[in-house]
């Protein structure tokens, strides 16, 4: 009696650990990942006086940008810049404030340089509001020293980390479009430059 006891017992382990098994490999491997990047950058941004011939100038300030990357490199970014420039025009400066977001995409080559190490391009299209003030704007009745418009970013950039949550955030590229009144078609097309330091944080080890 008690060797078939024994045997049951020991069918009835073999059964479950073979359930196990067919259910682990039925099991799908979550691709789904949290990943977070924030950057502090400095930004230089070149922008023109359209009434005036080869009026070019450049905005100087800084931006903060977070990034969260959820699935297979794709995620969402937001961007707040905040730039001045100084006499652009005779006896007139120009100060603005742009937050756009939108959709990124970023790739993370492995390249086994170390624990942590490594570099992060990303390219992304943001979709938002800027605000230009202590300036002279033309409208309908005259000028105003303050207007605001709907605008848009769209480029990329590089990260470097050296190490597991800190880099540098070597260059970003980006061309913005607003459409601020100027009395000569109402945009502006310029060419916005950013480097600074970068923050990442990942789940993954």
């Amino acid at each position: 009696m008690s060797g078939i006891i024994f045997r049951g017992v020991l069918l009835l382990g073999v059964a479950l650990s073979l359930g196990q098994v067919a259910q682990a490999q039925q099991k799908p491997v979550s691709t789904y990942t949290t990943d977070v990047d924030v950057a502090i950058t400095y930004v230089a941004e070149r922008a023109k006086v359209v009434s005036v011939d080869c009026g070019c100038f450049w905005l100087n300030g800084g931006s903060g940008n977070f990034a969260i990357t959820l699935f297979h490199g794709l995620g969402v970014a937001a961007n707040l810049t905040g730039e001045h420039a100084s006499n652009i025009g005779t006896g007139i400066d120009l100060d603005k404030v742009m937050f756009a977001m939108g959709p990124r995409y970023t790739y993370s080559p492995k390249l086994h340089l170390g624990k942590g190490r490594g570099i992060a391009v990303f390219g992304e299209s943001l979709f938002g509001g800027i605000h230009g003030f202590n300036t002279i704007f033309p409208s309908s009745t005259g000028t105003v020293g303050a207007a605001s418009s709907f605008a848009m970013q769209f480029g990329g950039g590089l990260d470097v980390r050296f190490a597991r949550h800190i880099g540098i955030r070597a260059v970003e590229a980006d061309y913005v479009r607003s459409t601020l009144p100027n009395n000569a078609g109402n945009t502006q097309n310029d060419l916005r430059l950013a480097g600074g330091i970068s923050f990442h944080f990942s789940p993954k080890p």
